[in-house]
């Protein structure tokens, strides 16, 4: 019987990954695209071109047929996971019409909706006048109906990058339901377009004819048409499926069917991501995003620029590190780990709390580190930075169970900073939970690959598929003697800051200016 193979496309802020995986999961392969994230024209803005997502599609399947022919030939279907939230304007033609704005992107749109009269003034009476405006205002389609009129105009479809890629492999303009993430007017509640009286559509006022078809997660999209395997080497009328988000994929290749479960991302944006038949949020007017398990939800929280304060760390205290790392021909966390064998939990007394980016229910804050002696080293800050973000995620979780009414049972480690055994240490000591790990990183693509094998028939359920193509690696189990220091670090310390530097924030923001309102 011949071995079939999936093809899962997972389009990152920073590279495209094209990965091959067999049946049972393994990964066989990987081909991987960099480019730069974004380019910026004026302060705060954050573009990039869309043709390099499709040019690195492309790219990577010529070089994946190159070296691994054979599980290449037996690629059965193919699906795409992208990024969150970044968007893309194109004619009828599919030709794209500016560069697409990426979820890192900081430019506001003037709020309209009910910025006057007597609806504006029942927003007030319920104190609701600021976030709505706020919601607003981060709407990239806001921002180009208003300063880009005629492009808006010539727009026929507004796409997520998975909804890009998806028209340019099939020539269809569709999109999975658990893709459909960001400032739309979507139901994430009925999974499907709002309608047109709906609040969401009178915040983000985009025609429906300008959005794609929503298909259910495992759902047809359409084939890989005859040109597009001339360019890529795919086989025409190989189908292409549905998938899902980046942050959801990652929650099902992690294993998180349900609420007993949750999946922690460490990614440039880390998040903790729950999977619930129950709709509810976590944070109020942060709606559960649909699942890329049908009929689901993902409840989540997530810390703005998370991991990415590694990069940050790296970058502004870690040049010595990271030129050992470059001499060793290992990664620069592998070094940094040492920092963390080098102190204690606890960081002797240093706490971080890493709102290096607002957030929804904390919009005037800021990042900060207290605790400062004579004592402290670059490894006490380098670990007061991991544990931080250990803390900020916990509290995540707790929102997640009290919204939620559920007890979280274990906790799934993935995304990049994953790959440091120490930092998964420390989250479980913080959580006071088993981390599991997963055999791959690459776990939105496997979730991706779970989504295709169900849509494909391979298996009958998505808990077949986990079942069969989800292998732990490694499980943390949490230390009992951290677990006291960081639950009372936590509960005496860390939760009290937020409250307690608020007042300070915001005069801040008065007397510096920043950041912009």
């Amino acid at each position: 019987m011949e071995t079939k193979t999936i093809l899962a496309i997972d389009s990152g802020t920073q590279s495209l990954r094209a990965l091959l995986f067999a049946e049972n999961g393994e990964l066989l392969a990987c081909e991987q695209q960099f480019y730069i994230p974004y380019y910026s024209s004026h302060p705060g803005w954050a573009e990039q071109d869309p043709d390099i997502y499709w040019k690195s599609l492309v790219t990577a399947c010529r070089v994946l047929k190159k070296k691994h022919p054979r599980a290449f030939a037996s690629i059965a279907g193919v699906g795409v996971t992208s990024q969150r939230a970044s968007m893309i304007n194109v004619d009828r033609k599919g030709q794209v019409l500016r560069p697409a704005i990426i979820w890192l992107d900081q430019r506001r749109a003037h709020p309209t909706f009910g910025a006057k009269g007597p609806l504006n003034f029942g927003f007030k009476l319920m104190g609701l006048e600021k976030k709505l405006m706020d919601i607003q205002a981060q709407g990239k389609g806001n921002w180009i109906i208003q300063n880009q009129p005629k492009i808006w105009e010539k727009t026929h479809k507004y796409l997520q990058v998975s909804g890009f890629l998806n028209y340019r492999l099939t020539g269809v303009f569709a999109d999975s339901a658990a893709s459909q993430i960001g400032h739309l007017p979507y139901d994430y509640k009925k999974h499907r377009w709002a309608g047109k009286w709906a609040l969401i559509s009178q915040l983000f006022p985009i025609e429906i004819e300008k959005l794609p078809t929503i298909i259910s997660p495992g759902g047809f999209i359409g084939v890989v048409t005859a040109a597009v395997g001339d360019l890529t080497g795919l086989r025409p009328g190989t189908p292409v499926i549905a998938c899902g988000s980046d942050k959801g994929c990652e929650t099902l290749g992690a294993g998180v069917t349900n609420q007993k479960m949750v999946s922690l991302s460490f990614g440039t944006t880390a998040t903790v991501q729950t999977t619930s038949q129950k709709y509810f949020e976590a944070i109020r007017f942060m709606p559960p995003y649909p699942a890329p398990v049908p009929g689901c939800y993902n409840p989540e929280v997530e810390i703005f620029r998370g991991f990415w304060m590694i990069s940050w760390f790296k970058q502004e205290f870690a040049h010595k590190e990271v030129e050992e790392a470059f001499k060793l021909g290992i990664a620069p966390e592998e070094v940094l780990n040492k920092c963390l064998e080098r102190t204690g939990p606890g960081a002797m007394g240093l706490v971080v709390q890493p709102y290096w980016g607002p957030g929804l229910d904390h919009p005037d804050a800021k990042g900060a580190m207290i605790g400062f002696g004579d004592v402290h080293t670059k490894d006490h800050v380098y670990r007061a930075v991991i544990e931080g973000l250990g803390f900020a995620l916990y509290e995540g979780m707790e929102k997640i169970e009290k919204k939620g009414k559920m007890r979280v049972e274990k906790a799934a480690v993935s995304g990049g900073a994953s790959q440091s055994d120490e930092i998964c240490k420390i989250t479980a000591d913080i959580f006071n939970l088993p981390m599991v790990k997963g055999e791959t990183h690459e776990t939105s693509g496997l979730g991706a690959a779970i989504i295709i094998a169900r849509g494909l028939g391979l298996y009958d359920t998505i808990d077949g598929a986990v079942a069969n193509m989800v292998r732990i690696k490694t499980v943390f189990e949490p230390d009992p003697k951290n677990v006291i220091i960081y639950s009372q670090l936590y509960k005496e310390v860390y939760k009290k800051m937020y409250k307690a530097l608020a007042p300070l924030y915001s005069q801040i923001q008065k007397i510096t200016g920043y950041p912009k309102k």
